[in-house]
């Protein structure tokens, strides 16, 4: 048994403790595969934090430390060997899709187009259109292989998306969800470098960066040639990697001060601007001392990832999968099976229990589905089990191509 098996294998039921991932569902009985949360507990460093702020007893409006600071410099330091700049002063609020929002309130008028890579996180989506702009999608380019497929960016077509002056922002995930990219340090500066070519900004959700996978490491933006910190925004949160996405903590960097006066301007505006105590408590315990719960956590989800592969293999082999580089977060081409994704999603849920994510909510192109990998193994191998058992079921019934 590893290091990461002692930690992970055990996880506390969440059932009727107002989970959204897990009290969703009207039947108890169904395993939620879906939303981008874990069911491991938090790290001690991080519980131990928390005891401590409640047991202070007094939880008012919150003041933002120096120390909060400092341990995000840190962690960019230690991590990511990123010296962030002393003039960069990190707007918090309470998550990476409300600054998202407040990001492209400030820097587009109503009518203008985002661009972004799809498919994506379903939330860009919404963001832009709750902001009265319109969608600039560029599909990326499915790569496949022998067993597993993946996705590079479509520069000829981002180049003829940005260049068009009512596309002010490119909004962009790195590393990407769904698609599993780990963005290599120069398809990065390319991005970069093309966005300083056609005079757009560039937004950088970076709520996966911690979650990479053994072999591939996460190149922030900021550490890019070129300034970008003068040029760009990024978006991060300890939520995703440290699953305290409860606790509503995020940060906006940027060392532009006419970007962040536009931007912190729209956060009050959104009067998304306070936080509460126990963010920020997570965050600089996370930060200062979650980095060995971190790396465990990555190899289980890691093995969790081989296990899927290994069970699609032999069950179900007409089932494709893309490489892992990052995240949690599985993407799997079901186009052998021809329903919508939604049908294939519902009848997962009300037939075999088991709840995963349809792939058309992330502006992809049919026959996809998603499904969380931070889950224990047990619960895993029992919800592959209904995965596996639905989808055969679903292309015996509904065949595109038969074998």
């Amino acid at each position: 048994m590893t290091g990461s098996d002692k930690l992970f294998d055990t996880t506390p039921s969440r059932l009727g403790s107002g989970s959204y991932k897990w009290d969703s569902a009207a039947d108890r009985d169904v395993i939620p595969l879906w939303v981008a949360d874990m069911d491991f507990k938090v790290a001690e460093p991080i519980m131990e934090a928390l005891r401590k702020r409640v047991e202070h007893g007094v939880f008012g409006y919150t003041l933002v430390p120096d120390e909060y600071y400092k341990a995000i410099n840190h962690w960019y330091n230690t991590r990511y060997s990123v010296i962030l700049p002393p003039s960069l002063r990190p707007v918090y609020t309470q998550g990476v899709v409300p600054a998202i929002s407040a990001a492209i309130k400030a820097l587009t008028r109503p009518g203008d187009a985002v661009a972004v890579l799809t498919p994506v996180y379903n939330c860009f989506f919404s963001s832009i259109r709750n902001n009265g702009c319109m969608l600039a999608g560029v599909e990326l380019k499915r790569i496949d292989s022998d067993d597993k497929f993946s996705y590079e960016i479509d520069f000829e077509k981002l180049e003829f998306t940005l260049s068009d002056p009512r596309t002010p922002v490119l909004l962009f995930c790195n590393p990407h969800n769904p698609a599993c990219r780990t963005w290599r340090r120069d398809e990065l500066q390319r991005v970069y470098n093309l966005c300083r070519k056609t005079d757009t900004i560039l937004l950088s959700d970076e709520i996966h960066g911690d979650l990479t996978m053994p072999g591939y490491r996460f190149t922030p933006i900021a550490s890019l040639d070129g300034d970008p910190l003068k040029h760009t925004v990024t978006f991060s949160s300890p939520s995703k990697a440290f699953n305290i996405a409860g606790l509503q903590i995020a940060n906006i960097l940027t060392d532009s001060p006419r970007l962040r006066y536009l931007i912190d301007r729209a956060i009050n505006d959104n009067e998304v601007c306070d936080v509460n105590p126990f963010g920020v408590a997570a965050l600089i315990a996370a930060y200062n001392n979650g980095s060995e719960w971190l790396d465990l956590l990555r190899d289980y989800i890691n093995n969790n990832y081989i296990y899927l592969c290994d069970v699609l293999k032999q069950c179900l082999p007409m089932a494709h999968i893309a490489k892992l580089e990052a995240t949690y977060l599985a993407w799997i081409d079901v186009s052998f099976i021809s329903l919508p994704d939604e049908k294939i999603e519902e009848y997962l849920v009300h037939h075999n229990k088991v709840w995963v994510n349809a792939g058309s909510m992330y502006g992809s192109r049919q026959g996809y589905i998603r499904i969380n990998l931070a889950t224990s193994r047990q619960r895993l191998e029992e919800g592959l089990k209904r995965v596996v058992d639905g989808l055969l079921t679903c292309y015996k019934s509904f065949p595109t191509v038969q074998s």
